[in-house]
């Protein structure tokens, strides 16, 4: 069996007894415990009643992480691969959803989809579509003749594709294997310092989300350590139900985008005294998102008074190409950051460092060194390898990194010659740590000058009224002569024409002092209107589209 394998099968086996270390899922409403070895007797049983084919594409639509975590290993112990649908929200449209899903199923032409609550209405989609599925619940209760050994399969064969788009873009699979698995895992584990017999993952991620399929429910599955499985609409109807679950479970590790922190960093604020107990968290993992310093202190600030150590937060570097993690802060010091001049930054692609007091300094987060196993660097457009503090592209190269993608136009390799990977990140190093400035696809170039979209947002996010977290700034007319921007935002005043006129005024000028360039257009939206994806990220093409043409 694959290396990965392995660990999976030897966590059941050392957390076997009725004292073993397992996933809680059920919270807050009825929690429901089982040990990873329960949960592998159960992956045994599905993997049973499957009987796959080695290399069989499996693909997953449920939202309870307890009928996920057994149906996932199941698929790993016969051979196959994983792909995690992207699920519906409120504000999804449904049909679009529909035929967006039915394209992935294509694209990575699935043999089989597992269907569990509340998803079982598309059955009849998919039997329209010839599309084999099963109904995951029974599966799970079934009293199946369990899968005897793991079947074998080499460590370059694909045990997780992992979906990159949201709903309104054309999907794409990361190529995940089963050797980038088991090297990504344990990477983290040795830079995150993890110890399954004293560490507890307290998440609420959504499971076909990298970090937190891979980061919040893989490895704590692979090396036998607590989890505890909370669902995004939990969090999002309740964000408070975060810090409530790491005080119970006395949660020792967690991730989140940054926007997750800000949000419960301004509600833990207003929180009475006694309300949590956040002294038992050591790692807070915060990336998968640009990271803002002031949402971070917002969190750490708040938290002081419920025990949590202002050194907690780890910002980090992660995508999907690199299974999960690329680079962690250092343990134990917090949020660092790097105060740069902007004109230098924009004008000449160089990081020159400046007091945090100086006319338009610029602050990003230090993201730490590459973890074991993977090498970052940045290059010109050349090609050419750059200094230090010099901007440009970053790529990375290692065990952990894929292959290559699925697209619904065949394989698409992602390695040059020499086996780099360009992340489509602007940055550079300091001392071997990472800095990103922007993704290169959203920078805006005005002017001969490189503007970040995140400097604009958080320019717009200072002004009252502009809901913090929830500003947009997308490009117009990318690569013309007259390359523009405009601002999406959200506010409580969309609607009231003359508070509109005057937050617009108060956006503009903010924006000005802070770039230097006034925004084309600028868009006011009614609380939760802006496009995002279900774990809460900014879908910036959807964003893009509801900018008024002139």
């Amino acid at each position: 069996m694959s290396r990965f394998v392995e660990t999976l099968v030897a966590s059941a086996q050392r957390n076997s007894g009725e004292n073993g270390r397992g996933l809680t899922t059920g919270v807050p409403g009825k929690p429901w415990f089982r040990t990873w070895g329960q949960v592998h007797d159960d992956a045994r049983r599905i993997a049973g009643a499957l009987e796959l084919e080695p290399g069989t594409a499996v693909a997953i639509l449920a939202a309870d992480p307890g009928l996920i975590a057994p149906a996932v290993q199941a698929v790993w112990l016969g051979g196959g691969s994983v792909t995690m649908l992207h699920q519906p929200t409120p504000r999804t449209d449904l049909a679009h959803w529909a035929e967006d899903t039915l394209r992935v199923l294509k694209m990575i032409d699935a043999r089989l989809v597992l269907l569990g609550p509340p998803f079982e209405e598309l059955s009849g989609l998919l039997e329209e579509n010839s599309i084999p599925y099963r109904d995951l619940a029974a599966l799970a209760s079934a009293d199946a003749e369990p899968l005897a050994e793991p079947v074998e399969v080499a460590e370059d064969a694909t045990a997780l594709l992992q979906l990159t788009s949201g709903s309104t873009a054309i999907p794409k699979g990361v190529r995940i294997t089963y050797g980038n698995l088991h090297a990504n895992v344990l990477a983290m584990v040795e830079a995150a310092g993890l110890d399954a017999e004293r560490d507890v993952a307290v998440s609420w991620l959504p499971l076909f989300h990298d970090m937190g399929m891979v980061g919040c429910l893989t490895v704590p599955m692979a090396i036998g350590m607590s989890a505890v499985k909370a669902t995004p609409a939990d969090f999002l109807t309740r964000p408070l139900l975060w810090p409530e679950l790491i005080s119970k479970y006395r949660g020792t590790v967690t991730a989140a985008p940054n926007f997750a922190y800000a949000i419960v960093g301004r509600r833990m604020a207003r929180a009475d005294d006694g309300d949590f107990d956040l002294s038992s968290l050591r790692f807070a993992l915060n990336g998968a998102e640009p990271i803002d310093p002031a949402a971070v202190r917002t969190f750490t600030d708040a938290g002081a008074r419920f025990g949590l150590s202002p050194t907690t937060v780890v910002c980090a570097f992660g995508m999907a190409e690199a299974t999960l993690a690329v680079s962690f802060a250092e343990l134990g010091r917090g949020l660092e950051v790097d105060v740069v001049d902007a004109d230098a930054l924009e004008q000449r692609r160089r990081a020159e460092p400046v007091s945090a007091d100086a006319p338009r300094a610029r602050q990003f987060a230090l993201l730490g060194r590459p973890l074991p196993g993977l090498e970052v660097d940045v290059v010109d457009d050349g090609g050419r390898q750059l200094g230090e503090r010099q901007v440009g592209r970053l790529r990375i190269r290692g065990a952990a990194v894929t292959p290559g993608y699925l697209t619904v136009d065949g394989p698409l390799s992602t390695q040059d010659s020499e086996g780099w990977l360009d992340t489509g990140d602007e940055g550079y190093l300091i001392d071997g740590q990472v800095v990103i400035c922007g993704r290169r696809k959203d920078v805006i170039i005005m002017g001969g000058r490189n503007i970040y979209p995140v400097d604009i947002e958080r320019a717009v996010c200072e002004v009252d009224g502009v809901r913090a977290g929830n500003a947009a700034a997308v490009r117009q007319e990318a690569g013309s002569r007259r390359e523009r921007f405009a601002v999406v935002l959200e506010s409580r005043f969309a609607g009231d024409a003359e508070a509109e006129k005057q937050l617009r005024k108060q956006v503009a000028a903010r924006v000005v002092d802070a770039v230097g360039v006034r925004p084309s257009a600028i868009v006011v939206l009614a609380p939760g209107a802006l496009p995002k994806t279900p774990s809460g990220k900014l879908q910036r093409a959807a964003t893009a589209s509801l900018v008024p043409a002139e």
